[in-house]
């Protein structure tokens, strides 16, 4: 039993791959919030929510470090949600993304 314990202890760095996620938002006084994901080691993604009464234009700035930051812009509408992706050429170690909104 203790030598199985320590195979599954060694395997255990193999299958972690996640990374940090840090998210800077600022949005204007409406009522938006956020889910990060680490989709892949290598895509990053977000899920906007937007629970007010009022439809939002979004900028979502994925920062990956050496690499040149993925910017897209998307429209959440009144109470619904909107995703964003973005794929790198490395492997992320760290995320840092940057989310902006105001109203439509």
């Amino acid at each position: 039993m203790k030598k199985f314990c320590c195979v599954m202890l060694a395997l255990l760095p193999l299958t972690a791959f996640a990374y940090p996620i840090d998210v800077q938002k600022q949005v204007n006084g409406l009522s938006i919030d956020y889910n990060a994901y680490d989709t892949d080691s290598d895509i990053a993604s977000i899920q906007v929510n937007n629970y007010g009464t009022t439809d939002a234009i979004c900028k979502v700035v994925f920062n990956n470090g050496p690499e040149a930051p993925r910017t897209r812009k998307i429209e959440v509408p009144a109470g619904k949600h909107t995703n964003a992706t973005a794929k790198f050429t490395r492997t992320i170690i760290k995320m840092r993304i940057n989310l902006s909104c105001s109203p439509k």
